[in-house]
């Protein structure tokens, strides 16, 4: 009798040694600058009039990132150690999150690593784990809850525990930034869709089947469905306690109605604005910082990697061809995030967007890429994958000054990296 094939060892060792090189090179200046810097101006105020329950502020975004910002304020201080603390932790949280969530899906080491690697030097979730804005306590979120999810198919006896906290997780996610919406629609749609193809008339009855084996599409939607909402809708509990709401909403759903005129006002141009096709093609820039700051010139520009970047493009591509025809549904299901994150911002009427809003987009490129590398280095090619990860490295210690708000040597050092006029 044959034995069944070894499953390959978990490298979860690898992943926290990744997470902590993450967490080293976000730290490194992290307090710099010692004043607020970028969209800072916007959340600190917010967060110092949560902790004082004086007024709601920044009402255009729902509460929960403020109240991160707010938690590391009241645990550090009125600093920048405090200001940025929580959304570094959550960073850190999300590049993990993304090695387990590779690992569950592809039960491919190699993938996971990468998956670390590229998101490493990426650019993006450095540069949104060392500032207080709202992004990275999005991301970490987000990418915990598809940790779980991944882990609940592969491993059905941990479902109940996994979709609990994937829920939860998913409704901290909108409860930080809208823009984790649409992604959290999809785990229940998947479960749904799945289940209704296999079970057919039985489908809301039928524990059978894929995703989850033992597990009813109404539980899966408590899970999935419910308990994102009541999390969602529990975040807003400040507003019970505030002094004085602007416009003076009557209940949630009139708070809501305001939050999204705000979205939709029509707003100045700004300087550093981009459309989303800037975005895949990596041809526009924002600079965060450029200024002298704490005693030298200083920068902190977001752009994606030059080279991992624009290689994520036909990964992607890949994952969805893999997808259809092999089955592959590691590859699809990177594909669907993809879409799902960007397509939002090809329609969506807001009328002034940032390159931020690439970020999660962006990272799912990033695994996109890692999947691609691991399939090439299987083929038997050597060159593009070495070229891949050691460029890519390459590239982000060259750029690391700028990321980081590291000293410059004069206020020209900027054309060292803009290199690009849309970098400028």
């Amino acid at each position: 009798m044959s034995l069944p094939p070894a499953r390959p060892a978990d490298p979860i060792r690898w992943h926290l040694l990744l997470a902590a090189v993450f967490a080293v090179l976000c730290a490194v200046r992290l307090t710099i600058p010692s004043e607020p810097f970028f969209d800072e101006v916007h959340y600190l105020p917010a967060a110092r009039a949560l902790l004082d329950m004086s007024q709601a502020l920044n009402l255009e975004h729902p509460p929960l990132g403020k109240q991160a910002i707010a938690l590391g304020m009241l645990l550090f201080g009125d600093t920048p150690l405090g200001w940025r603390s929580v959304p570094f932790a959550c960073g850190v949280l999300a590049l993990f999150a993304a090695c387990r969530a590779m690992w569950f899906a592809s039960q491919s080491r190699a993938a996971s690593l990468l998956t670390g690697v590229f998101l490493i030097t990426g650019f993006p979730l450095l540069v949104q784990a060392r500032i207080a804005m709202l992004d990275a306590v999005m991301l970490g979120f987000v990418m915990l809850a598809l940790w779980m999810c991944a882990g609940a198919v592969r491993e059905h006896e941990t479902a109940r525990w996994r979709l609990a906290i994937a829920g939860a997780a998913l409704g901290a996610a909108m409860a930080a930034k809208w823009n984790a919406i649409p992604l959290a629609m999809l785990p229940g749609l998947a479960f749904l869709v799945a289940r209704a193809w296999q079970a057919r008339a039985r489908f809301l009855t039928s524990n059978r089947g894929w995703p989850i084996g033992g597990m009813t599409l109404w539980e899966a939607g408590i899970w999935l469905g419910l308990l994102p909402l009541a999390v969602y809708a529990l975040s807003y509990w400040p507003f019970l306690l505030f002094a004085y709401v602007p416009g003076e909403p009557s209940g949630l759903i009139e708070l809501h109605r305001q939050m999204l005129d705000l979205q939709m006002q029509v707003l100045a141009p700004h300087p550093y604005q981009s459309q989303w096709w800037q975005w895949a093609t990596n041809a526009r820039a924002i600079w965060y910082l450029y200024e002298v700051a704490d005693g030298a010139q200083r920068g902190v520009v977001l752009l994606g990697n030059p080279l991992s970047s624009l290689a994520m493009l036909p990964a992607l591509l890949w994952c969805l061809s893999a997808g259809l025809k092999d089955g592959r549904r590691d590859c699809l299901a990177l594909a669907v995030l993809y879409a799902v994150s960007f397509g939002m911002w090809i329609v969506a009427p807001k009328p002034v967007q940032f390159y931020y809003h690439y970020i999660l987009p962006h990272c799912f490129g990033m695994a996109a890429l890692a999947l691609a590398t691991e399939r090439l280095w299987q083929r038997g090619e050597r060159l593009v994958p070495a070229v891949l990860v050691g460029g890519s490295a390459a590239l982000f210690v060259w750029f690391y000054p700028i990321l980081t708000a590291a000293p410059l040597e004069s206020d020209q050092d900027f054309l060292r990296y803009a290199w690009l006029e849309g970098w400028r």
